[in-house]
């Protein structure tokens, strides 16, 4: 017999319009967005500065999947059964925020923690290597808990009608969470901010990402209530085993459709993890090669240079993201057929062009489908790039595809999630909330077979989803270190002060680059991907 769920009150998020209560709703992605910039932006170069070599950093990311794949589906399986009276999502957010922000303080300060406990030159170094890597575990474990209750709060608070443009709100939110992150991380914060936030650039960056993610998550925690989970009739107690072994079942015994969706979600992923973790030192070590003036390669901060130089290149891929992601809902037909989600109607000036666009409007699908095209056709480029401008180019023109990657997959799943359950009737939006229909203290009780459309399985999913996403990025970690040791074994001559003789050689094409390209061979297999799910999905 089935276990029946019993809920209290429900979900709503405050604001006096659907605009600014889709705001609040996704604000916490631009603090976790701001973090990852950081992460990504300057952990590779600052590795190198300490002396690691390429295909030891490729290892060292290792983390980011590693945690994804624990981490997101744990959590939101436990999550999914949290009868906390705060709700199921903002507990871990709130938790996991204030975690992530102290180990951001810890990788900013290692030199200075571990000078506090050695004096031996060579053991500062070696310990100084250590603990910025077990930082950066840190910082993807907990950030990954983030992660996975924020995508959870949007699918459990939006009905079905609204699952678009939530997903859609969230890669606008994303889109500026990386403008403010890149745009920041390309100023010389020193003056800005002098040394009040540290001595380095590194430091001061992390300081701002440790404040934006607290604050971020804050505000959508203050601004959204959410239902709250009174138990199960009839269901054992949550334990460990039981946890993995639901999720094992889950994993295995997915929906045709969802299944689908995660394949797509397998082969993009191998392309963007090179990408969104190398594409700034690329970038850097594109400047510092064939365009950098002496006086440049002679900065005592290069981690600080190298960061800047990339920040920049991708402020406009951030641009080009966040432009993309107000116009596509305009341009993209919904899954379910709705109007355009983020406004009852375009505005006035635009309102006959879209009209007229409206017959020749492509699916999300197909929209999705050529992302995948125009992400490897610009990486089939980067072994080709000698110039700073060339390589600005290619990675703006990922944005593009950016923008539909953080938001098709959530859409789908979303929609996928919840008709997989029953539907009760929903209100429009009131003026205060985005709710169900029925009496806020209302007790709904419903089997495990027929979930509420608010996503009572959401946790699973999205953790099952992520360990799609976090298992190619294994995939790439093993590609790259392949790489970097055949084509650059030694420590980076542009960044670390080791001997020239233990630096390894600028001739011949970038190793970076060559991951790029074989991540964009993987892009092309995720579009063949993505048209076998239009045709077994008819979206």
């Amino acid at each position: 017999m089935p276990s029946v769920a019993q809920w209290a009150g429900t979900p709503s998020v405050k604001g006096s319009s659907e605009s600014m209560r889709m705001v609040l709703l996704t604000a916490s992605l631009i603090g976790l967005q701001i973090t990852w910039n950081v992460e990504m932006t300057y952990c590779t170069p600052y590795l190198l500065e300490l002396g690691l070599t390429k295909s030891r950093i490729s290892l060292v990311w290792i983390a980011g999947p590693l945690s994804g794949l624990i981490m997101q589906p744990v959590v939101g399986v436990i999550a999914d059964r949290s009868t906390s009276r705060y709700g199921r999502r903002r507990p871990f957010m709130v938790s996991c925020a204030i975690l992530t922000s102290l180990f951001l303080l810890l990788l900013g300060w290692t030199k200075e923690v571990v000078a506090w406990f050695a004096t031996d030159k060579d053991t500062i170094k070696n310990a100084t290597i250590v603990l910025a890597i077990f930082s950066i575990y840190g910082i993807d474990f907990a950030i990954n808990a983030v992660q996975g209750s924020c995508r959870g709060l949007i699918v459990d608070t939006l009905p079905i009608p609204k699952q678009q443009a939530g997903s859609s709100w969230a890669s606008r939110m994303v889109a500026v969470g990386s403008l403010i992150g890149y745009g920041i991380g390309a100023l010389k914060l020193d003056t800005v901010f002098g040394t009040l936030l540290g001595d380095t650039q590194f430091k001061q960056l992390v300081v701002v990402a440790a404040f934006s993610l607290c604050l971020a998550v804050g505000i959508t925690s203050w601004a959204v209530t959410e239902r709250v989970l009174i138990g199960h009739d009839g269901e054992e107690q949550l334990s460990a085993s039981r946890v993995l072994i639901d999720l094992a079942k889950s994993t295995f015994d997915l929906p045709a459709t969802i299944k689908l969706i995660c394949h797509v979600q397998f082969w993009a992923w191998i392309g963007w993890f090179p990408f969104l973790f190398y594409s700034t030192t690329w970038v850097g070590e594109t400047y510092l090669r064939y365009d950098a003036p002496a006086a440049v390669k002679e900065s005592d901060d290069m981690t600080g240079q190298v960061g800047r130089i990339g920040s920049l290149a991708l402020i406009g891929f951030s641009i080009v993201t966040f432009i993309m992601s107000v116009l596509l809902p305009f341009m993209v037909k919904s899954p379910e057929g709705e109007e355009p989600p983020f406004t009852a109607r375009p505005p006035a000036k635009l309102a006959t062009l879209v009209e007229k666009a409206g017959k020749f409007k492509p699916t999300l699908l197909t929209a999705w489908a050529i992302s995948h095209g125009v992400f490897a056709a610009a990486m089939c480029l980067a072994p080709f790039v000698q110039s700073l401008r060339s390589a600005t180019l290619i990675i703006g023109i990922c944005g593009i595809s950016w923008a539909i990657s953080c938001w098709a997959p959530f859409a789908f799943l979303g929609v996928e999630i919840n008709r997989l359950s029953s539907t009760p009737s929903y209100v429009p939006l009131g003026r205060n909330s985005i709710e169900l229909d029925g009496p806020s203290t209302l007790h709904l009780q419903q089997p495990d077979s027929e979930q509420q459309s608010t996503g009572e399985g959401s946790g699973k999913y999205l953790g099952i989803m992520n360990v799609y996403t976090t298992l190619p990025q294994f995939v790439g970690t093993g590609i790259s270190f392949v790489v970097f040791s055949l084509l650059e074994p030694g420590k980076s001559p542009e960044l670390s002060d080791a001997p020239e003789h233990e630096h390894h050689s600028t001739e011949g094409v970038n190793a970076i680059s060559v991951c790029l390209f074989i991540g964009a061979m993987c892009a092309v297999v995720a579009g063949f991907t993505t048209a076998k799910l239009g045709r077994i999905a008819k979206y």
